[in-house]
Order: C-alpha cells, then sequence, then structure tokens
C-alpha cells in the first residue's frame, strides 16, 4: 500500500484537480497532493525507526497501520483539495510509521538460513507494487473516480491489521536515548532535501546567498 500510494496518485492529478480545483490553470496546487505525502513520509523515518526499537516493531507498524488506513478513507471522502493535501500529510506520517517496522520484523524474526529468501519477497513485492500502482490508479479512476484510489486501501489495511496482529510475534525492545538536537536537525535536513528536489523547478532553483 505504501509504495502503490506513491505512484497511484498521479495517474489521478488531472481527475482530482477537476473535481477539486477546477478555477486554476495549471497543476502546482494538485502536485501537493504527492509532495504533502512524501514529505510527510521521508521526514520521520529516523525517528519512527528509534520508535520501532523502543516500543516494538510489531505496535509501531499496527499504529502507523491504522493511522494510513483511516488517513485513506478522510482522502476518499476529501471535498475540497485542501482537506486532500492535510488527508495525504497524514497518510505519509503513517507510512513512516510502518516502513522501517517491515524490515526489522523479518531481519529478527527469521532465522539466517531463511532470511535472504524473506527478504527477496519483500524486494518483489515492493517492485511489483511500484509498477502497479499507476495501472491500478488508471482503471479506478476510470471506473469509478479518483476516490477510489484511496478507498481500495481501507479492506486491504483492515486484513494486513488483524494478519499482523495475530501472525507477527512481539519483538524485545530496547531502551534507546533520543538525540533530541540530532532528530530536529535530520527532520529539518530531510524536509530540505525532499521539498528542495520537489519544488525546486517551481523557484527556478533558487539562489544561493552570503557563505551558505
Amino acid at each position: 500500500m505504501i509504495l502503490v500510494d506513491t505512484t497511484i496518485v498521479s495517474v489521478a492529478n488531472p481527475a482530482i484537480k477537476a473535481a477539486l480545483d477546477p478555477t486554476t490553470n495549471n497543476l502546482d496546487n494538485v502536485v501537493w497532493v504527492t509532495s504533502a505525502y512524501l514529505l510527510a513520509y521521508a521526514v520521520p523515518l529516523l525517528i519512527t525507526g528509534r520508535l520501532g526499537d523502543r516500543f516494538g516493531p510489531k505496535n509501531i507498524y499496527l499504529i502507523g497501520l491504522a493511522i494510513f488506513t483511516l488517513a485513506s478513507l478522510w482522502c476518499g471522502l476529501s471535498n475540497s483539495l485542501e482537506m486532500l493535501i492535510a488527508a495525504r500529510a497524514v497518510q505519509g506520517l503513517g507510512a513512516a510509521f510502518m516502513t522501517p517496522q517491515t524490515m526489522a520484523v523479518i531481519t529478527r524474526t527469521f532465522p539466517p538460513e531463511r532470511r535472504g529468501a524473506a527478504m527477496g519477497l519483500w524486494g518483489a513485492t515492493a517492485g511489483v507494487a511500484t509498477l502497479v500502482g499507476p495501472l491500478v490508479g488508471g482503471l479506478l479512476v476510470d471506473g469509478f473516480g479518483w476516490e477510489w484510489i484511496f478507498f481500495v486501501n481501507i479492506p486491504v489495511g483492515i486484513v494486513a491489521f488483524v494478519l499482523a496482529w495475530r501472525l507477527v510475534p512481539k519483538l524485545q525492545t530496547s531502551a534507546h536515548r533520543f538525540d533530541i538536537l540530532g532528530v530536529i536537525l535530520s527532520a529539518v535536513a530531510l524536509f530540505l532535501i525532499v521539498f528542495g528536489l520537489q519544488e525546486g523547478e517551481k523557484f527556478d532553483w533558487g539562489v544561493i546567498w552570503g557563505p551558505i
């Protein structure tokens, strides 16, 4: 769901614009439906990985999955572009909670002789999801409307929550000290990098001032 949702929205942007932002002549505002998701996804990754070590990857994964699934419902029910952008940011936050825990669970659950196969399956699923996103997005937008690129996550999220709750074991936690300053600097740096890559062309790649 995480990787599908990074690509599925791109094919739905024209339909989203026509429904929620019909008065402007460019796609700049609609691009933030994707940018908000990517920013909220990338920025907290270091922190959420640490939270998995502290409170258990299963617990953090389930919290992230619940946030992601509920935010998907919010996205589909949005009746304004601003609401959709806000919902996408929350959806990205849920994805950030989930992602670091997946590899942690695989590494700590499977014995060394089976770990390679498990990681290979994880990688294959990730690759297929990246390719499937635009295809599924096009089918859903044409057949049912742009809202369904988000509604489709709800049954998948519910099934995934039940399966993870039942099948993923609780793993040992460790009390790590949080480097608050490092967390803040890392979050700001990641935000600026992602924002620059997303919005650089819009601002003509900016101007470098002074010693910076």
